[in-house]
This record gives C-alpha cells, structure tokens and sequence, in this order.
C-alpha cells in the first residue's frame, strides 16, 4: 500500500509540471512581450487584471479563441474606453495560446 501511494504521489508531480511550465511560460511571454506595461495579474493598471478577464470568461468554451482574437486584433468597449491596441506580431501563435491560457487559468 506504501509503495502505491509514493508511485501515485511522484506521478502526480510528474504530471503537474507541464501545467506549472505553462503558467511560469504565460507570465514571461507577458512580460516579454510588453503585456504588463498595461495589465497585471491582480489590479487595474491601464487595462483590467488578468484574474478579472479570468473571472469574465469562466465558464466561457470559446473564451480562448476570443482573446486570442481581442489581443492579436485589439478591440475597445469590453473594459471601458482606452483601447487595446493590436499586439500582432509580438508573440508566436503558440505562445500566445500559452499566455491565453495562463490568463484563463487565473
């Protein structure tokens, strides 16, 4: 009984890395890219925090695909009246689907 519950407990750190790999990927694609000069995890700065745009979209199947689509595009009046300017080019397709994801799971 031992020996299955320490197999069960290594393999759940196994498989818990990519996840935590993905969430310390989100912020340094952010921060990489210059996301954070106008959004933050946990406060309004320019834009809303990443947990209110988490909170926003819970729920929400096709929230991925519409962030995706309101970062590479920009877009206004979803969050007030300042604009988010379009940020294509300023990060892979792949890692922005990281740093949606990293902002969903928030």
């Amino acid at each position: 009984m031992k020996r299955v519950l320490i197999v069960a407990g290594i393999t759940a750190c196994f498989l818990s890395v990519p996840a935590f790999a993905d969430s310390q990927d989100g912020m340094a694609n952010a921060k990489k890219a210059g996301c954070l000069n106008c959004h933050a995890v946990d406060m309004k700065l320019v834009g809303p925090a990443y947990k209110e745009v988490a909170a926003k979209y819970k729920g929400d199947a096709t929230a991925e695909a519409k962030l995706i689509k309101k970062v590479t595009e920009g877009g206004s009046g979803n969050w007030g009246s300042m604009p988010m300017p379009s940020q294509k080019g300023r990060m892979t397709d792949a890692e922005l689907k990281v740093t949606v994801g990293w902002i969903l799971s928030l």
